[in-house]
């Protein structure tokens, strides 16, 4: 039950959230063991999609973050038939799908996206079927059962012709906040990807804001996170002057210049 040794991988995941990256892939070397060596291999394709959040126009590092992706649902599957029992194994499985969305998602590419959304929600439900205190995986699901309820039309017929499980706007926002609050590895990832439905979807931008804020705050060194506040105050408060401020705030931090050195 639970996921093994879970320290070392969270010090990894605060690391990437940081945009520490170099330091995330060599806590992620020291990590497994005593952590599994899938688990591993899965945050270091997340690291390697953080990495392309911070440059998004930049295509260059696709190829090789679909390798690693690729590498990384191959070893998760080897695991699952291995020990098909195992939650935990069955969780990584999905995460591992998990990244491959988020990319196809950036570069709108749905249909494929779509396809691996189905492969997430799957192994994602055997994990908790297993294992219902495993929390980090009601994220995932939570994810699914949110965007798959707000679809457009045309998505919803896609969703019919490929089988898709139905969605749940309500229960997947209850999801996705249980992680948050509970979860051990997901829960700064929760917040990220929360942010982004309260304010385009939801339409509570205070409460947008206040998840980017508690962002920043726990990862200073990571220049998504002013960068996306600015932008909110600005776009949707229509508050020029703090919008410049929180500008100004990051030329000043100078973390821009810090973050694409290691880019």
């Amino acid at each position: 039950a639970g996921l093994t040794s879970p320290e070392p991988l969270t010090k990894a995941y605060d690391l990437i959230l940081d945009a520490r990256l170099e330091e995330a892939h060599r806590q992620l070397q020291q990590a497994c063991p005593p952590a599994p060596r899938p688990a591993c291999e899965v945050l270091d394709a997340v690291a390697d999609y953080w990495q392309i959040l911070l440059d998004q126009e930049n295509t260059s590092r696709d190829a090789r973050l679909i390798g690693k992706i690729n590498a990384s649902i191959a070893s998760t599957e080897g695991w699952v038939a291995r020990e098909p029992k195992r939650a935990e194994a069955w969780f990584y499985n999905g995460g591992s799908h998990g990244t491959r969305v988020l990319l196809r998602g950036l570069r709108e590419e749905y249909l494929a996206a779509a396809r691996d959304g189905k492969r997430i929600h799957d192994s994602l439900r055997q994990a908790v079927t297993l294992d219902p205190m495993l929390t980090d995986a009601y994220f995932g699901l939570g994810l699914y059962h949110y965007y798959a309820a707000i679809a457009p039309t045309a998505a919803r017929v896609l969703r019919f012709l490929l089988l898709l499980p139905a969605g749940d706007r309500t229960g997947g926002l209850k999801e996705m906040e249980q992680t948050r609050t509970q979860g051990i590895l997901l829960r700064g990832e929760a917040d990220y990807q929360l942010h982004v439905i309260y304010l385009w979807y939801e339409r509570q931008t205070p409460r947008a804001l206040q998840l980017l804020q508690s962002l920043h705050e726990r990862y200073p060194a990571n220049p998504l996170f002013p960068a996306q506040i600015a932008e909110i105050q600005d776009v949707y408060q229509h508050d020029v002057t703090a919008s410049l401020a929180t500008w100004q705030s990051l030329l000043a931090a100078d973390i821009y210049s810090s973050a694409s050195n290691h880019l």
